[in-house]
């Protein structure tokens, strides 16, 4: 899969793609085939115009038809070079697709700095220069303070997770936040959740429920029952989180 979006998105962007580079658990380890996602960064010598925005957006609802395991599990994120040399200082308009959501135009926010660093520190370079002489110098006190800036926002995104895939995404998010500013490094998102466990055993119990939602599979369907427990759980990390040092 990873060849075939590296192939479709060459072949309509040609000379515009300067570097195409993997993250997630396919780097960090835990990759699992049945459910985890490919995430991608693709880095652009420009802005894309309206005809190649059009051609990818094609492009991804082809490859989703084409290969419908791989539905709802590929991210790749559209950003110009330009931007990512001064991510600290500026934002700007990429084009994203996601799980859960259509590939859209958006602005960089403040936020993204932490997933600059990693693509910069721990990804894989599938095409393209090396990332660390594309996207300009981010400090470990920096990537944790802007895992610290996303998760002051989560205890109003949890509000809306309520199916068991969505909880379980929201707890093993909040378990690598913890992870990462108490480390200062990233790991895959089960690789934290089992030493969140050992650090919070009080909430082991909701944290091994979020592993084995995620193993289940993606679901539509609310739970009604576990969600007063997710939504602690978020909170209470929340907290520990804003509270570390570093």
């Amino acid at each position: 899969m990873i060849g075939l979006l590296l192939s479709r998105i060459q072949s309509i962007l040609g000379p515009k793609l300067a570097g195409l580079y993997l993250e997630g658990s396919l780097v960090l380890g835990d990759f699992d085939p049945r459910t985890s996602d490919i995430d991608l960064t693709a880095a652009l010598t420009g802005a894309l115009d309206d005809r190649e925005f059009s051609a990818l957006q094609t492009m991804h609802a082809e490859v989703a038809r084409d290969n419908p395991s791989w539905d709802d599990r590929i991210e790749v994120c559209y950003i110009p070079l330009d931007l990512l040399k001064s991510v600290k200082s500026r934002t700007g308009q990429i084009a994203n697709i996601s799980p859960g959501e259509p590939f859209h135009r958006l602005e960089a926010r403040k936020e993204w700095l932490m997933n600059w660093y990693l693509i910069r520190e721990r990804s894989q370079t599938l095409f393209g220069p090396p990332p660390k002489t594309i996207i300009e110098p981010i400090t470990r006190a920096e990537f944790i303070e802007s895992v610290k800036d996303h998760a002051r926002a989560w205890d109003e995104w949890v509000q809306g997770m309520k199916n068991r895939y969505a909880q379980s995404y929201a707890i093993l998010s909040m378990c690598r936040a913890l992870y990462s500013v108490r480390s200062g490094d990233q790991a895959s998102k089960k690789q934290a959740a089992l030493w969140a466990k050992a650090q919070l055993p009080e909430w082991a119990a909701v944290i091994q429920n979020a592993l084995d939602w995620k193993e289940a599979g993606k679901t539509t369907e609310d739970d009604e029952e576990h969600f007063p427990a997710t939504v602690q759980f978020v909170l209470h990390v929340r907290d520990l989180i804003l509270a570390s040092g570093g």
